[in-house]
């Protein structure tokens, strides 16, 4: 059995997270929006993962109309890109220090908030993605050097990573680098040495992409035999497997997978009580990762 809770930014928090990517799903009925998200809190989420660029600002909305603070719910959100109405993506890179103010800024607002409890710093070094070009190009120390400024003005209580490199995340450690996120799934196991450096400082280790598949080539974690064959005996969906190894894969593993149904919401939470067979979870970690030649979108 896996521990239930486990560190984030010096709080300790349930594993199982929410990320609000996919309320924006529910753009033209808010109501299910912001009912999802009570939900969420009731079934135990007590960390829900943002982004001013999520929805374009509807995500963030939608939390501030929904959390109470009462709920005591850690927002974590995100700075590094920002929303891009009507381009060829939904968003486009803000990483020069002064975007990564102007980004903290929006969030503060739209968030409703004095001060965002965590703000991951999107580096766009590692994972399948975009990556910086031109002035997008910035070094990750002045990035630093802003973002422990925007802490030092109290404007945001703790600092991530996001889709950085082992050597980045080494750079970062004197800030005070508190949750990674990068893409890793059951099926995607690249950065085993980044999560065991993560174990190793105390951060919480905070995958997205945690069932692969998003990009073209990112294998998916749910076509994997050995996850369909413990699906099948443990009478569980693959999904609900896959996300069950990330928890048993390591203590400072948490998950905030996003869905915009009640019912999806209740089987990601339900993956907490899933305990693994020696040899089932044997068969599990004998996948292996097949993420190297992901091509870039």
């Amino acid at each position: 059995m896996t521990t239930t809770t486990a560190s984030l930014a010096a709080r300790t928090v349930f594993r199982i997270g929410y990320g609000a990517l996919q309320l924006e799903r529910l753009h033209d009925r808010r109501g299910e929006a912001v009912a999802l998200l009570r939900r969420a809190v009731e079934l135990g989420v007590d960390h829900v993962d943002t982004a001013e660029f999520y929805g374009f600002g509807f995500a963030n909305d939608v939390i501030r109309e929904a959390l109470r603070p009462e709920d005591d719910v850690l927002v974590v959100t995100k700075v590094g890109a920002a929303p891009n109405p009507g381009g060829h993506l939904p968003l486009r890179l803000a990483q020069r220090p002064e975007q990564l103010r102007a980004s903290v800024e929006d969030n503060l607002r739209s968030l409703g908030v004095d001060r965002l409890a965590v703000v991951n710093l999107r580096r766009l070094d590692a994972g399948p993605g975009l990556r910086p070009e031109g002035d997008q190009v910035v070094d990750l120390d002045d990035q630093l050097a802003m973002m422990t400024a925007l802490r030092d003005e109290g404007k945001i209580g703790a600092i991530g990573l996001s889709s950085v490199t082992p050597d980045g995340l080494r750079r970062a450690l004197p800030a005070g680098i508190v949750c990674v996120q990068n893409a890793y799934s059951l099926a995607s196991r690249d950065d085993e040495d980044m999560l065991e450096l993560c174990a190793a400082e105390g951060i919480a280790w905070v995958p997205f992409f945690p069932l692969g598949g998003a990009f073209a080539g990112l294998p998916k974690v749910t076509e994997e035999p050995a996850v369909q064959s413990a699906a099948q005996s443990l009478g569980a969906t693959p999904s609900q497997v896959g996300l069950a190894w990330l928890l048993h894969r390591a203590p400072n593993v948490l998950l905030i997978p996003g869905t915009a149904d009640a019912v999806h919401l209740e089987a990601n939470m339900a993956v907490g009580e899933i305990t693994f067979a020696d040899s089932t979870l044997a068969a599990l970690n004998a996948i292996g990762s097949r993420s190297n030649d992901v091509p870039i979108g």
